[in-house]
């Protein structure tokens, strides 16, 4: 199961831009770049698709360029509950946009540790 969760806590089996290059769905893809999108930020429906955070395979866009991502591969951690440094601001900012699932899942992580 670890190898599908993101650094941050999200579950890639979750993420439409995951699910979409699995199951090949359009659809799913021109949904997800609608609802991404923003007038600074504009997502095309290929661009909606992904292998998986921590896969050596196609990256969502952000996913490619995201500053948790890297600092954690860069710290060698399984997730970001395993770092010493556990709840940064890098950590923290990324949390208040993903919403609660990520967050709990990584304090669950991390109480059992």
């Amino acid at each position: 199961m670890m190898d599908m969760l993101a650094y941050c806590g999200l579950d890639c089996k979750e993420c439409p831009a995951y699910r979409a290059k699995r199951s090949e769905d359009k659809y799913l893809q021109e949904k997800t770049a609608k609802e991404w999108s923003t007038a600074e930020w504009t997502v095309e429906p290929e661009e909606v698709s992904c292998d998986g955070c921590k896969s050596d395979g196609d990256l969502f866009k952000h996913c490619a360029v995201c500053r948790v991502k890297s600092c954690a591969k860069t710290r060698n951690v399984t997730t970001c509950a395993h770092c010493e440094d556990y709840k940064c601001d890098k950590l923290e900012t990324l949390l208040d946009v993903l919403g609660k699932n990520a967050r709990t899942r990584l304090d669950k992580i991390r109480s059992t540790l």
